[in-house]
């Protein structure tokens, strides 16, 4: 995504919470289809609230399908690349949706919410906005044969996000009806209640630090939302639109779909071989692709850090000495770390030359490869 977009079309759709939104003086652009909340104020501030104390986003423009059935574990063994058959009940697992020849339809959350290994089962699977008609396709084309069913319930379904340091003292405070949620692990969830409204809490996120996610009745959301801002009073809670939660997941090294994930990248390529589950399961849609493996002159992902305060864009180009070698698909001055970092396609050839350099509008800028993610919350500890 970018940091300022368009405005919203009267076409586009509108979240549960939008009028909080609008109420709040967010500036929203058309993401994906939908009205969402760029930024409430300071990109820079909102950043940083997260990084030191707690945030809070709409992430309502995700999809939630929920699959159910006798074979539904099977049958998301079949259509996803991880083995969701293992994953225990209320346990989240990241996974991909794969096309036939390997590439990268969606990236998606899977949540166990009844049912243990076989047995008949349900899950919520949770994609990205801009896939919701791929992957609700794709999961139509694949279920025939098993005993499963596909619904989707994005329409019904607000979702929000609380992320940061303090985040679970403010989840902690608005009286949801729950089992401790400081026991609750890293993608984990458990089933709570709020104000008489059934809860999915999860502690998941997208910004590299502790945090959860709520999944509540799309009608409920602007209650569950203002317990939330009164809770986080105390603990200097910031409104947070999609501008502070790209460079929150840039630099967590987090890959965005249309950036560093699409149909034309194979897993390995991105470093998601670790997802596919080659050696835990039988037959899934992309296997053949995906053990066949990417052409050896496919480009593969690197992490760029570079001096100053010029920041790489997502489709500026990438030399390795004077020979353009790849293509920026994520970049930003850093917030937290004070210099430009970026994630990059390159040939692999030139994944660790010491010669790379950025062209940011007709300036070369030296860039270093490095490691990803660029920032951990335990390295900054």
């Amino acid at each position: 995504m970018t940091a300022t977009g368009t405005p919203p079309s009267e076409a586009a759709g509108r979240t549960p919470l939008l009028a909080v939104h609008e109420a709040a003086g967010a500036q929203l652009i058309d993401f994906a289809g939908w009205a969402m909340p760029v930024r409430y104020g300071s990109d820079l501030a909102e950043h940083q609230a997260v990084r030191e104390r707690a945030g809070l986003f709409d992430l309502s423009h995700m999809a939630e399908i929920r699959v159910r059935g006798p074979e539904a574990a099977a049958f998301l063994d079949h259509a996803l690349a991880g083995r969701l058959s293992a994953i225990e009940l209320w346990q989240a697992k990241y996974s991909l949706l794969l096309a036939e020849q390997g590439g990268i339809v969606d990236d998606v959350i899977v949540y166990r919410t009844a049912g243990t290994g076989t047995g008949a089962s349900e899950f919520l699977v949770v994609a990205n906005a801009s896939n919701r008609t791929a992957v609700l396709d794709a999961l139509a084309a694949r279920v025939a044969g098993f005993d499963a069913t596909i619904d989707d319930e994005t329409d019904d379904t607000a979702l929000v996000a609380v992320q940061g340091p303090a985040a679970a003292a403010i989840v902690g405070a608005i009286g949801l009806e729950s089992e401790p949620i400081e026991q609750l692990r890293y993608y984990r969830s458990l089933p709570a209640v709020f104000e008489g409204e059934d809860v999915l809490l999860a502690r998941t996120g997208y910004t590299g630090e502790d945090g959860f996610e709520l999944y509540i009745a799309a009608h409920a959301a602007e209650d569950l939302w203002r317990a939330l801002v009164l809770a986080g009073e105390a603990h200097g809670l910031a409104l947070c639109g999609l501008a502070a939660r790209d460079t929150l997941r840039l630099e967590a090294g987090m890959p965005l779909y249309g950036h560093e994930l699409s149909l034309d990248t194979l897993p390995a390529q991105v470093g998601l071989g670790r997802v596919v589950a080659l050696k835990t399961k039988g037959d899934f849609v992309g296997r053949s692709a995906v053990e066949a493996g990417p052409a050896a002159d496919a480009p593969v992902l690197v992490g760029l850090t570079a001096e100053g305060s010029r920041a790489p864009r997502a489709g500026y180009p990438v030399l390795d000495g004077d020979r353009v070698v790849g293509t920026v698909t994520s970049g930003a001055l850093s917030p937290t770390l004070g210099h430009p970092i970026a994630m990059a396609l390159v040939e692999p050839g030139s994944a660790t030359s010491d010669a790379l350099s950025v062209d940011v509008r007709g300036t070369r800028l030296p860039a270093a490869a490095t490691d990803l993610p660029f920032y951990t919350r335990e390295a900054r500890a």
